[in-house]
């Protein structure tokens, strides 16, 4: 079973991106910020990391940073799933290293099948 950590201040985008992960046969985590989602990563290494980039505590492009660093995350797939669509903040995210950048408003079905993409 693939595992994902879906990482998102906002309640709703958590409850509805769970809920449609976990119809899909993942096992799925929820982390509301950057720190969460470190702390998972000491005990774990998830297939996908969806990380919003505006988050309290620590933000995703900071998290993004740690997860490169660690060596165990080198298969995980990272896509920021961001309310930030200017060109310059998905360029900003590309060349950081992200699988994917994913603007919101989104549709679930669409990034259900950009996952599955990535795993061929």
């Amino acid at each position: 079973m693939r595992k994902i950590i879906i990482a998102d201040d906002e309640h709703k985008i958590l409850m509805s991106l769970e809920y449609s992960f976990k119809k899909n046969g993942y096992d799925v985590y929820i982390a509301r910020d950057g720190m969460e989602v470190l702390d998972f990563l000491k005990t774990m290494v998830p297939d996908v990391i969806l990380l919003d980039i505006m988050m309290p505590n620590l933000d995703g492009y900071s998290t993004l940073e740690a997860i490169k660093e660690d060596e165990r995350m080198k298969d995980t797939k990272v896509i920021f799933l961001s309310a930030k669509n200017n060109p310059k903040d998905i360029e900003k995210g590309m060349e950081m290293g992200v699988d994917a950048y994913v603007t919101k408003p989104y549709s679930i079905k669409k990034l259900m099948q950009q996952i599955e993409e990535m795993f061929g």
